[in-house]
């Protein structure tokens, strides 16, 4: 099972579409405007119609019904560019860390929700866990860093070992 697409509610239609389609390269596979709603369809996979939708209609109050909104990303060499291109468009809040069991970096988004783009290492290690890591340094230097971190950390198994034990504890529905 996956998340097949998450929908939010927004308030700058025009700037929030620009934003997503900057950072992450997002499609559009439908848009819709008119009086009372706009709503675009996008995606950045070309086997899945859509995996972010932005409607129209966020309540002025300012709240926030998403903890976050997660990207995975392909390669560390994606993470980084992404990072880079956020840097270069002066999006502030930038967190770039590591969880051990990933590289992540998180910003808020021109609305204000919590974005996160992510790439998975081949590390597991007991979660939570954050670690700050500096996303401009070579990708030799952050897989370095990051696996002396997972093995020196509670619980490291390296992630085959990990989903091998998952797969045992997953009850068929």
């Amino acid at each position: 099972m996956e998340i097949g697409h998450i929908g939010l509610y927004v308030t700058d239609f025009d700037r929030m579409l620009a934003f997503y389609q900057q950072v992450f390269g997002f499609a559009v596979t439908y848009i819709a405007r008119n009086d009372k709603r706009s709503i675009v369809f996008l995606t950045a996979d070309p086997t899945s119609h859509h995996q972010l939708v932005l409607v129209t209609g966020r309540p002025d109050a300012d709240q926030h019904l998403v903890n976050q909104v997660s990207f995975r990303l392909k390669t560390l060499a994606e993470l980084r560019r992404v990072y880079k291109h956020l840097v270069d468009m002066g999006v502030g809040g930038l967190e770039p860390l590591t969880h051990g069991i990933a590289w992540s970096v998180y910003f808020p988004d021109p609305d204000g929700n919590r974005v996160e783009a992510y790439v998975d290492t081949p590390w597991y290690i007991t979660q939570p866990h954050r670690t700050t890591i500096d996303l401009l340094a070579s990708e030799d230097d952050i897989y370095a860093l990051t696996e002396k971190l997972c093995r020196d950390a509670p619980g490291f198994k390296t992630m085959p070992v990990w989903s091998e034990d998952v797969a045992r504890e997953i009850q068929p529905v």
